[in-house]
């Protein structure tokens, strides 16, 4: 593996950290304080609204996509230091440059199982940010770490099919822009095979029978920027056969190849969180004094920034070999890689933020500071895209049956 960044990846890198420090950083403050005055949270944010087009004018959009008939046709190590750079600001960096989950895992399983006319109704005008899109799988009642308890039916009725279920934690869902629910159910409840009873189908949001009963809070924070999380009930939804993605009883196999680059993407952006915290704790730890002398002289905050230094190079490079190895093996021969980040990067990244806010006191829990919302975003990617425990058994078992 090549450490070094090719020069596509330079080019882009310099334009988007460039693009950070003129647009994106200033226009965080600006932005809490424009949502403050909507009639709705939900509504779009006029400067979000404005740095969108600027992004796409600088042609820093859908830089996610490797598929170069769609999007930048980057690789997963081309993007990893651009995904980083993002991570910085992961509330409005991915949301400008169209890189933000959900819409990127929708996006991709449009562009690898969706049919030309699922193509051209939704995957156009995601790709142009014209509209949003939700991806609802976790459910309420059921230990949803585990995909074959899903409880949602997806029932064929002549030429519709009929969605029945309820769901949670469904990102996206909340915002206005969102018209397209991609729905894991089940087609074959009784099949022999767990991982082939489920489907997955996609649902306008206006269908009769799709409810948002609620808005989902995380850490008390309700994520606007990323079009928030909704609990949805879908009670006898109907739509057309023909918006069935890909074959009956091929939904867990499509929910795979949608969660290895999500997770990736989202190790990706921690490592930026991460570098951000530290850049923080620097900066407070030279600006403040305690007890007769500056806190950057106190040795417990000098072993926090040091730890934090060793660990973030330790993670960007188990990441950087996971991008690589998808690039040359593809995602089933990245699997250990793809779960050895997910364990490691979000569990890292919250240590990380937790001194930073520790070192800032106060200030550090405020609304004043990026560092208590990056938290609460780390925090919960311990459970996203399946909990730290799912991917440990997982590995573990994979490295027993090499001595079996």
């Amino acid at each position: 593996m090549d450490f070094a960044f090719d020069a596509r990846t330079e080019e882009l890198r310099a334009k988007l950290l460039a693009f950070m420090d003129e647009y994106v950083y200033p226009a965080e403050q600006v932005a809490h304080a424009q949502r403050s005055g909507l009639e709705s949270p939900w509504e779009n944010v006029p400067v979000v609204e404005e740095l969108k087009a600027e992004a796409r004018r600088q042609g820093l959009w859908n830089l996610f996509l490797p598929d170069d008939t769609y999007g930048a046709g980057l690789t997963n190590l081309q993007y990893a230091p651009l995904a980083e750079i993002m991570g910085r600001s992961p509330q409005i960096a991915p949301t400008v440059t169209n890189c933000a989950a959900p819409d990127t895992g929708n996006m991709e399983v449009l562009t690898q199982f969706g049919d030309e006319a699922q193509k051209k109704q939704w995957l156009q005008p995601l790709l142009a940010g014209e509209i949003r899109s939700a991806f609802a799988m976790t459910e309420p009642d059921v230990a949803s770490s585990d995909a074959t308890n899903i409880t949602t039916r997806i029932e064929r009725d002549g030429d519709d099919y009929v969605i029945s279920g309820r769901k949670w934690y469904i990102s996206g869902a909340m915002h206005p822009d969102c018209k397209i629910f991609i729905v894991m159910g089940k087609t074959d409840p009784d099949g022999a095979d767990l991982r082939r009873q489920q489907s997955m189908i996609l649902v306008p949001r206006d269908t009769p029978g799709v409810t948002i009963e609620r808005a989902m809070r995380v850490f008390g924070y309700e994520d606007h920027y990323h079009g928030g999380h909704a609990e949805v009930v879908f009670d006898h939804a109907r739509v057309p056969v023909s918006n069935l993605i890909g074959e009956e009883g091929g939904g867990f196999a499509i929910a795979q190849a949608r969660l290895g680059p999500g997770r990736i993407h989202h190790c990706m952006r921690l490592i930026g969180m991460a570098e951000r915290a530290i850049e923080l704790m620097c900066r407070r730890a030279v600006s403040r004094d305690a007890f007769g002398k500056a806190l950057a002289q106190q040795g417990v905050v000098q072993n926090w920034i040091a730890d934090a230094r060793v660990a973030v190079e330790q993670l960007r490079l188990l990441v950087l070999k996971t991008a690589w190895m998808m690039d040359t093996v593809g995602n089933r021969g990245a699997h250990t890689e793809i779960q050895a980040i997910k364990i490691a990067t979000p569990r890292t990244v919250v240590g990380i933020l937790d001194r930073a806010i520790q070192l800032y006191g106060a200030g550090g829990v405020s609304q004043d500071l990026p560092l208590a919302e990056l938290y609460a975003g780390a925090r919960t990617l311990m459970i996203a895209d399946g909990p730290d425990e799912v991917h440990q058994r997982s590995l573990a078992r994979r490295e027993l049956k090499k001595h079996r």
